[in-house]
């Protein structure tokens, strides 16, 4: 096991059918501790997680995606974390790229690393990747690129590995409990001089696989862009932002979930 503490965390909503999976595929020599994070599933995911050798945490009501990965952060913070890693229950991500991700956040490459499905459209296209999650995903990150002046291969990623850094500075506890959750957060790594970067990872797309429609894929990304806005008009002084400024990081009440 390495001196340093690498913690993968695991958002989880409906993932009885994957989360034993992706356990599985999460180098455990790399790795000092899984922490789940149960949303209110309605199926059996609490069950399967009791199986594993994980740290089980499990919301007393449903807190949405971004409000799941707060607790997800908020719990490595307090085991002691020095890089965390997010990554999706659904299987969608491979988790062998973890010692990867974290010995360019470890050499100080990068601040931020992303799982990228989209090395190719061929090979997006053809790991089950729908053509229009294809084109949508390409056309946002493009103009996302354009505007916050990176190079990411997508923004959209459910493979996330931080440094210690990153978490303790970025208020993430300001940042809306849905999906545009991830969106603010990178907006605000931008802001902050993070350097942000991407690894290659193998497209997974199936039936178990989680996929928001299109009416909430179209909510998410007229959110994304309104971010952007929310941080152009920030930097200009025209309306300030606390997503922008720096703030209390406290974790948030107790009450909201239990270890299990």
């Amino acid at each position: 096991m390495p001196p340093w503490k690498t913690i993968v965390v695991m958002p989880a909503y409906n993932a009885a059918n994957t989360l034993e999976r992706c356990w599985h595929d999460i180098p455990k020599e790399h790795v000092s501790e899984v922490i789940v994070v149960d949303d209110q599933s309605k199926d059996s995911t609490i069950e399967v997680a009791r199986r594993l050798p994980v740290t089980l945490i499990v919301h007393e009501k449903n807190t949405g995606y971004g409000g799941n990965q707060k607790t997800c952060y908020d719990t490595a913070r307090a085991h002691g974390a020095d890089y965390v890693v997010m990554i999706h229950a659904d299987y969608q991500y491979d988790a062998r790229m973890i010692p990867t991700a974290i010995e360019i956040l470890r050499h100080g490459i990068c601040d931020v690393i992303l799982g990228n499905r989209i090395r190719t459209r061929r090979e997006a296209l053809a790991g089950g990747m729908p053509k229009s999650k294809y084109f949508a995903n390409r056309g946002l990150t493009i103009i996302e690129n354009m505007l916050s002046g990176q190079n990411l291969g997508e923004w959209h990623s459910g493979f996330r590995a931080y440094s210690r850094r990153v978490l303790d500075t970025i208020p993430y506890h300001r940042n809306d409990d849905g999906f545009v959750f991830d969106s603010q957060f990178l907006v605000q790594c931008v802001h902050q001089g993070f350097k942000l970067g991407d690894v290659p990872v193998p497209v997974r797309y199936f039936d178990e696989a989680s996929s928001i429609n299109l009416k909430n894929s179209s909510i998410y990304a007229v959110k994304t862009l309104g971010v952007f806005g929310q941080w152009y008009l920030h930097r200009s002084g025209l309306a300030r932002n606390r997503l922008f400024e720096h703030g209390d990081l406290a974790p948030r009440a107790e009450a909201t979930a239990r270890a299990d």
